[in-house]
Order: C-alpha cells, then structure tokens, then sequence
C-alpha cells in the first residue's frame, strides 16, 4: 500500500471501558481506502468493540476517531449509509427467501424500486444465489448463507465495509471463495476491515493489526511483521518429539515451544547466539534430530508480541 493512500479510518487513544474492564486500550489505527485491512486476536481481545466503536455503535469512553471524513460517534447518522456491516452471526430474516431478504433490506436503504431490483439481480448473480432467490435463507448452507451475508452488506454500495470474524462458521473451501469476493471488493474501491483469529487469513491482509487484550502490540504488513519478529525461529526433526521437547523445556533464550508431528518449532531470544549449534548442544548425542533456522510466520509473529500474556 502506498504510504501516501487516502486514510479512510484515523482513530487516537480509542478507548473502551465497561466498569473496571479496559476492552479496548488507547489503539491508533489508519487505514488506507481500498485496503484489506485485518485484525488478527483471540476472543476477548477487543476486535468486535473496536468495530463497534468505529461504526459508530458504541460510544468510546476515551479518544476519539474519523471514518470516512466523519467524527464518530457524533456524526454516527451520515456515516450509516456509507458502510456496510457483517458480524459473525447470520443476522437474516430465515422465515424470508433470499429475494425477500434482499429487497428488505433495499428498501430500508432507501434504494428506488428499479435500482433496487437490477442490484439484488447483480449480486445473486455475482455471489452464486440466483437460483435459490426463492429460497427460504434458513435453508441455506453455511456457505449460501455467507455469501448472502455479503450481499447484504454490500447491497448499497458502502465505501467501507466492516466484516467481523466472517468465516468462523464455514469450510476452508467456502472460506477461499468468501475472501476472492473480499478482494474483488477492494479492487473495486471498496475499504474493508476484517476481524479474524485464523493465522491463514491474517496473512491475505493488505495491513494487519494484531490486538491482545485490548491493546494493539504490533501492525504493519504481514511480510513486515514476518521480517521484523523479535526471535529467531528453529525447527527440528525428530522422531522423539516428547524426549526433545523435555531435553529443551529449561534452555536459556527460549520463549516458545510447539510440537507439529515429529517437528518442534521453537521462538529463541534474538540475543541467542549460534542458535543451531546452542539447541544441539541441549540435546542427547543419540536424540536423531535435525536441526534448522527457518523463517518466521504470523504464528511465531503473534507469539512473540503477545509473550507477556502467553505462559
């Protein structure tokens, strides 16, 4: 993205408390127009209340934000029309077909009869819905009822699109499909702000924030957070995973340690010199392990900068 982007979101100190819970803690976003921009967090973290801040939704108890030219919550009203909104949870009426659902909805939009029909026929068409129009959406797929989501939220023509952990209910198949449409979206011109705790999707992000119990600890591009972690990432072979890992759980610079299969992926401190050569010397002369330095992922990425959480 480039660094001179018109910046459709500006957020300062955004704060939200609910009694003695800080669940979101002076974040500081930008987000260029036209980007996919991801928060990546677990549950709890403060995504969906950051969301709902910069809606317009929910009143910050501290700082302040700009979408789209306009000062939220306070001009909330002007802004409703301009966005489009997509929580996790089917929100649809499922007693109504997937037309009826749709022309509902164009109809609270204020969208003239004519337009109204030529743009519910356009995205049937684009989201693989025309043949079940007539369709009760409780029926639906998960997958139809993800892309009628979208539909919805999209209907009249937001220039900002807010997604809330989307894909949480569907298959790695429909989930694929579900951010090809995402980036036709961008291309389009349309902003969009993605919540998720899939690595896997993060990664597809323009930009990516990463929130960890209300506060942002790291955000860039997902290629820059990788360059940039705070570790070294080692990677052995071995076909004693439980003896190694018990070789290795008191070595000095380790900040994590995981098991996939028979290899073990380990965070040291940057500081660790020689890291190869200091694992190999942890380990048993007969242990048969293979050890590497190998590149980081978003994985490693959130591990390392939510480390003082993460026991």
């Amino acid at each position: 993205m480039s660094e001179s982007a018109e910046q459709v979101i500006r957020s300062q100190g955004l704060t939200r408390r609910f009694g003695s819970l800080v669940a979101v803690d002076h974040v500081d976003l930008e987000v260029p127009k036209a980007s996919v921009y991801g928060f990546l967090g677990p549950n709890g973290s403060g995504k969906t209340t950051t969301i709902r801040m910069l809606c317009g939704l929910l009143e910050p108890s501290e700082g302040k934000a700009q979408v789209l030219g306009l000062e939220v919550p306070k001009e909330a009203e002007g802004l409703r029309r301009r966005v489009g909104y997509m929580t996790q949870r089917f929100s649809l009426f499922e007693d109504l077909s997937v037309f009826e659902n749709l022309d509902f909805l164009g109809e609270i939009h204020s969208l003239k009869a004519s337009h109204r029909r030529s743009r519910i026929d356009t995205l049937l068409e684009r989201y693989r819905l025309a043949d079940r129009r007539k369709q009760r959406a409780g029926t639906l797929s998960g997958g139809q009822k993800q892309r009628l989501a979208l539909a919805a939220a999209v209907l009249h023509e937001p220039e900002l699109l807010f997604l809330d952990e989307p894909t949480s209910a569907v298959d790695p198949e429909n989930r694929r499909d579900f951010w090809e449409s995402i980036f036709q979206l961008a291309d389009e011109g349309t902003t969009v702000l993605c919540s998720t705790h899939y690595m896997e999707e993060a990664e597809r992000c323009h930009l990516l924030a990463i929130l960890d119990h209300g506060k942002l600890v790291a955000n860039g591009t997902p290629q820059q957070l990788m360059d940039d972690v705070d570790a070294t990432v080692v990677e052995i072979q071995t076909e004693d995973p439980r003896r190694v890992r018990e070789q290795l759980a008191g070595m000095t610079g380790l900040l994590s340690l995981a098991q996939l299969g028979n290899r073990l992926r380990l965070l040291l401190h940057r500081e660790v010199e020689n890291p190869v050569w200091q694992v190999e010397e942890e380990l048993d002369i007969d242990a048969g392990a293979t050890v590497q330095v190998v590149r980081p992922n978003l994985e490693d990425v959130f591990v390392v900068v939510t480390r003082d959480e993460v026991s």
